[in-house]
Parts: structure tokens; C-alpha cells; sequence
């Protein structure tokens, strides 16, 4: 498996959280109710050059410009340079047309699923061994869009853990 620390990035050229524009990145939102309670897990998409996100929302579904689950509160902008094989806007084309006629299974093709179909077709940095996990990890370690969003991402599981506390009496 590439190590997660070589995967450039660009900083944040051009990217714009206000207006939920995020060129050349990949892009996650909390997926309720299961990151309240599991706060790795959340819903992911991929943007084109110019910013608008594409992801795959349900069963022949591939939302342009907005994210299913609400707007990102991660992101990981990628380098273009570092495709191999189809150019970027072609890569998320191909990976949306295919993931627009495909069913959704939330444990074996989803969004990740789609994403990592995305930077497989481009050859991103040369490697084609994309996966869901490898597309989670990665957006495990992106960095969040402001500190809102990390409380937005965080608040639902620290009250979870609050109660689940005070229900089995370990919170005295």
C-alpha cells in the first residue's frame, strides 16, 4: 500500500468553503447517524478542475455541485499533474458514468468506492490500487474546511459518548 505521506498536496489553490468550491479535491461530509457514532466514517466525493463536486449519493445516483449528506467539512486537494493516464475531468467523468449505473451497497460500492474508480482511471501518482479503505484513510488525515466544520463533525459523537457514559453510571 503507497504511504499516505506522499500524497501531494496542493495546499489550497482556489479552493472556496463558502461557496462549496473544492477544484481538484477530494472532498467529506458526516454521514448521520453513523458518524455520530463512529466519527472516521463519513460520506466522500471527488471534484472536478473547476471545483464542483460530483458524488455517488444512492442507487444510479451522481450528485454535480452539491454533496448528499450536506457540504464538506474536509478536503483533500490533489496535484493534476499527477495523473497518469486520463487527464482529471476525464478520470471523474469516467467514474461518474459508470457509478451512475451501478447500485449503491454502503459496505462494498459506495461513494469511497466511486472516488477511488476516479483516481484508479487518472493513475494518480502511477498507482491503481485505489480502494474504499485507502480513499477512507486518506480522508482520515485531510485537514478540515474551518473549525465549525470540526465541531459539526464532532459535537454528535462526544454526546454520544457523553450518554453512553451516563447511562452505564462511568460518567460519577
Amino acid at each position: 500500500m503507497q504511504n499516505l505521506q506522499n500524497v501531494k498536496e496542493c495546499g489550497n489553490q482556489g479552493v472556496n468553503s463558502q461557496i462549496d468550491k473544492f477544484p481538484y479535491c477530494i472532498v467529506w461530509s458526516p454521514l448521520p447517524p453513523i458518524t455520530w457514532i463512529l466519527p472516521f466514517i463519513g460520506h466522500t466525493g471527488i471534484t472536478t478542475s473547476d471545483g464542483v463536486i460530483h458524488d455517488f449519493a444512492g442507487p444510479y445516483t451522481i450528485n454535480r455541485g452539491a454533496m448528499a449528506f450536506g457540504a464538506p467539512t474536509r478536503y483533500l486537494q490533489l496535484d493534476p499533474d499527477l495523473c497518469s493516464e486520463l487527464d482529471w475531468d476525464s478520470a471523474v467523468g469516467e467514474g461518474c458514468a459508470v457509478y451512475s449505473q451501478r447500485m449503491h451497497n454502503i459496505c462494498f460500492d459506495n461513494c469511497h468506492s466511486h472516488v477511488a474508480r476516479c483516481l484508479n482511471a487518472m493513475g494518480y501518482r502511477r498507482f491503481r490500487g485505489f480502494n474504499m479503505f485507502y480513499i477512507g484513510a486518506m480522508m482520515f488525515c485531510a485537514p478540515f474546511v474551518s473549525v465549525s466544520a470540526f465541531v459539526k463533525t464532532y459535537t454528535p459523537f462526544i454526546v454520544f459518548v457523553l450518554i453512553l457514559l451516563a447511562a452505564t453510571g462511568h460518567l460519577y
